[in-house]
């Protein structure tokens, strides 16, 4: 049997499941509101706080309420300011503040009041730029540029409204503009940072997933080719069992020693079979290569053992070998066609019982390696004998997947040949 190592999780363990699951990303995903950027958390709805969201609202309040007071405190040194416009003012900007708790729910909606309010308030000027920066976190940059516009379209008619004694108006201007800016350059910088993260995140996920598939392509291939392995050692083991258990219950009185000869073959027979079903299931347990797990695996130069024993089987096999040295065929090469002659004669010896069999191997570096299995109709009734059918399928793909080929059927008289081509390189 061919080496081969498992990959993936043995048989009997619990389903694979991807390393990501059931695990938290808090570099990865450092909000509640990355959510929104991220459409795998987006659909299970409302997204709830975490502890470092409270925290990042906590200190935006904060630091309204503190612009907030600056702003009053700024405008009390202004002499066309009366108690009402102050206390209006004031009312505007603590209600601003407290609509901060919603920048999270309806960040463009409350952007978009801010706005309106920073015309009446100067107050609620801390408030509008936590909350155009908000907006620029989580909402696309159109949304940004049209609330920012209104915003600067209103700054003239504020200074217009509310003029500042001590500063000129162009530099007023001009600070409003840069803070602005700042505040927007910010939030964009903050949500590029989010979606770069979020990608790199993807991609994380799909390695894993790659691999979590590449090595369950690896385990089917390396379950396959265990399963051919099976079928080809097991069935010319229990094909010999079957015909001289079979021979034996209708010749009953057969001469002692024909009986004892048949009793020593399916001695032998059952004992090479349970080897090779321990191979295969070491193999199974260890996931090692049968090659280190026992015998070494038949090659070319085998083919005389084999033909020996389909012979004290009771086959008539003629062989012609044609190739100088068996033993210098690759391993890998040796090996198939081995494994293709052994079908060939358990077939022969399941479904034309009798009938001599022909093999002839060919074949030399360069050229290739030509394995033929021929044997005539059968000389009488062929009893029924299960098989699947899987073995020359099996060693069709076997000889395909080693860049050669395989044909098999029947030819016009009624008897059935087996005729492979393998690549031997030089």
């Amino acid at each position: 049997m061919s080496g081969v190592k498992q990959s993936g999780p043995p048989a009997g363990a619990p389903p694979w499941e991807p390393p990501w699951e059931g695990r938290t990303f808090p570099l990865l995903l450092p909000s509640g509101v990355a959510a929104e950027l991220d459409p795998d958390r987006a659909r299970g709805g409302r997204v709830r706080r975490t502890l470092r969201d409270w925290v990042v609202d906590f200190g935006c309040f904060f630091v309204a309420v503190i612009l907030g007071l600056i702003s009053i405190d700024t405008m009390s040194e202004r002499t066309y300011m009366s108690d009402e416009l102050m206390a209006l003012d004031q009312v505007i900007g603590a209600l601003a503040c407290a609509a901060i708790w919603l920048r999270r729910r309806w960040p463009v909606g409350l952007a978009v009041a801010l706005v309106v309010a920073g015309v009446l308030s100067d107050s609620s000027g801390g408030a509008g730029l936590i909350a155009l920066f908000t907006v620029a976190v989580h909402r696309p940059f159109r949304y940004v540029a049209w609330i920012a516009g209104a915003g600067f379209a209103t700054i003239p008619l504020i200074l217009w409204l509310r003029p500042e004694d001590e500063l000129p108006y162009g530099v007023m201007l001009a600070f409003i503009v840069l803070l602005t800016a700042l505040v927007i350059g910010w939030g964009m910088f903050v949500r590029s940072r989010r979606q770069l993260l979020l990608s790199l995140r993807d991609r994380a996920q799909r390695a894993e997933t790659e691999a979590a598939l590449r090595a369950e392509h690896a385990q089917r291939l390396a379950r396959e080719d265990i399963a051919r392995e099976m079928h080809d050692v097991l069935a010319h083991r229990l094909t010999l069992l079957s015909v001289h258990a079979g021979g034996l219950e209708f010749r009953p009185d057969a001469p002692t020693a024909e009986i004892a000869r048949a009793a020593g073959v399916i001695r032998d027979s059952a004992h090479e079979a349970l080897q090779d079903l321990r191979e295969i299931i070491g193999v199974l347990r260890a996931g090692e290569p049968a090659d280190d797990s026992g015998r070494p695996q038949p090659t070319l130069a085998a083919l005389d053992t084999l033909v020996a024993e389909s012979r004290a089987a009771g086959t008539r096999v003629a062989v012609e070998q044609c190739v100088a040295d068996p033993a210098a065929v690759p391993a890998n090469v040796g090996r198939n066609a081995y494994r293709i002659a052994q079908e060939g004669l358990t077939n022969a010896r399941k479904h034309a019982p009798g009938a001599p069999v022909a093999v002839r191997v060919a074949g030399e570096s360069g050229a290739g390696l030509t394995i033929e299995v021929r044997n005539p109709a059968p000389p009488g009734d062929v009893p029924k004998v299960p098989g699947s059918g899987q073995g020359l399928i099996g060693l069709t793909e076997r000889a395909a997947l080693a860049g050669g080929r395989l044909e098999h059927g029947t030819d016009g008289a009624g008897g059935y040949y087996v005729n492979a081509w393998l690549p031997w390189g030089t």
